[in-house]
């Protein structure tokens, strides 16, 4: 091929001995914090778990900011602010800012979710995020979430993840009956309504009331044993069923990793680490661990929320400038995953604006969805100012979109920081399967992505 033509590079192609074993161990760790942190409110207490072994402290609105100071914004636990002040000129340079998010796509149950229908007691359940239904059931289900108590305190819950725990599923038809269901079109072969969970169906025959022999009750005794909740509690409750199986290597060649909750989690991972193992300091750095990114990036914890520019501020008047001039030099990384090429699926994608497995970052220009509707579409300089720096720091990138152009798309939390006059970006990880219970990312593409945030963060 000519010198002149663009080619993308494989990693594993080029990558030598050092680089190999480098990303490796770094999958190591990653497939430690994904398996740790199923949940955001359990990806956000690692995130503040690490941040403190590094030095960062809680930050407090009003108390003046310096450089070398390191500190954290825990918002509510399931949204997450890591500043680390630089000893550059803050106005001049603005501040470098990583955004991810650590919400993934679940079944989450309902405010009154207990029930029983003949002789088994289930769980109603409300979908989290975009899925297609059909892939959550008979699969094996852990429970995991918070439920506030009629004192105001809290228990933390999580069965299904110990080898001695149970686990929770959802029933489905067998094929031998299954002549109606299988003409029905995919999505709606499983509905909404229909995602219940199986909790048991042994009844509590030492109830003296008659009425109360029932699987429903025997269900309540047993939680109220363990946790000392009633059934009230749960109209107070935050809790959520996600997969039971831990992140595992795919493949013979072990290039791969098969997890649930790689979107966005795998952008997160890189992000805190790259914040935490670079040294350099002469940019003011904000890493972000987003909420509700999932279902529009709503709400106090999700990315629409003023929190983010509330925080400016403070970091702009420690320095006696304005938030507004800040932003205005400010650079941002939208951390989120793209769609990688399944040569299952050639018909969805167009080749050659598809991310690759193994071939490092990817970055996405635009997202949306047809006409680039609710996209963020990053400057061309923007994109030539990454172009230099990933090369000059031997970073291995490409770019792809999300499918062909009127097939579907999707969007990030890019725009909500593009509108608050910051160049943005989306670059992250392509994933195969993506918002199912067993998403797969490449062990090369999660490393490069960490040598990507380092160089932009140095």
């Amino acid at each position: 091929m000519s010198e002149l033509a663009y080619k993308r590079t494989n990693v594993y192609e080029v990558a030598d001995e050092k680089l190999m074993k480098e990303i490796f161990d770094y999958a190591e760790g990653y497939k430690t914090f994904i398996d740790e942190g199923k949940t955001e409110r359990e990806a956000c207490a690692y995130a503040v778990a690490m941040a403190k072994k590094h030095g960062y402290v809680p930050f407090e609105f009003g108390k003046k900011l310096k450089a070398g100071d390191k500190v954290y914004y825990d918002n509510r636990g399931k949204n997450l602010y890591l500043i680390k002040i630089g000893k550059g000129d803050v106005k001049k340079d603005g501040i470098r800012i990583i955004a991810s998010h650590i919400d993934s796509p679940r079944l989450d149950l309902k405010q009154v979710p207990f029930y029983e229908s003949d002789g088994v007691a289930f769980a109603k359940t409300h979908y989290y995020g975009g899925i297609r239904k059909y892939q959550w059931a008979t699969i094996p289900l852990a429970l995991h979430g918070t439920i506030a108590l009629a004192d105001g305190s809290t228990i933390d819950v999580k069965i299904g993840e110990d080898e001695n725990d149970p686990v929770f599923c959802i029933s489905d038809l067998l094929p031998h009956l299954a002549a109606k269901q299988n003409v029905k079109p995919l999505g709606e072969a499983i509905g909404g309504e229909d995602l219940n969970i199986w909790l048991g169906n042994i009844p509590f025959v030492a109830a003296e009331n008659e009425k109360d022999k029932t699987v429903k009750e025997n269900l309540l005794k047993i939680l109220h044993e363990k946790y000392g909740v009633k059934e009230a509690d749960f109209l107070c409750a935050e809790l959520s069923l996600v997969p039971t199986y831990k992140a595992k290597d795919v493949g013979l060649d072990r290039g791969l990793i098969g997890a649930y909750g790689h979107d966005d989690r795998v952008c997160s991972y890189p992000a805190f680490t790259a914040l935490f193992d670079e040294e350099s300091d002469d940019k003011t750095v904000m890493v972000i661990l987003a909420d509700k990114e999932e279902i529009g990036s709503e709400g106090n914890t999700g990315m629409q929320c003023a929190l983010f520019t509330d925080l400016i501020d403070e970091i702009a008047a420690s320095f006696g400038t304005t938030s507004g001039a800040i932003r205005a030099k400010s650079m941002c990384l939208s951390a989120d995953v793209n769609a990688g090429y399944d040569p299952n699926y050639p018909e969805v994608c167009e080749k050659m604006n598809s991310a690759y497995l193994s071939h490092g970052a990817g970055i996405t220009k635009f997202t949306g969805a047809r006409g680039k509707s609710g996209s963020n579409d990053a400057n061309a300089e923007f994109v030539g100012y990454l172009r230099k720096l990933f090369d000059e720091n031997g970073v291995i990138w490409q770019t792809g979109e999300m499918g062909k152009v009127d097939v579907g798309g999707g969007g990030t939390v890019a725009k909500y920081i593009a509108n608050m006059n910051v160049d943005t970006i989306d670059i992250g990880v392509p994933v195969i399967s993506m918002h199912s219970p067993f998403e797969v990312i490449s062990k090369a593409d999660l490393y490069e992505n960490y040598l990507a945030f380092r160089a932009f963060i140095k």
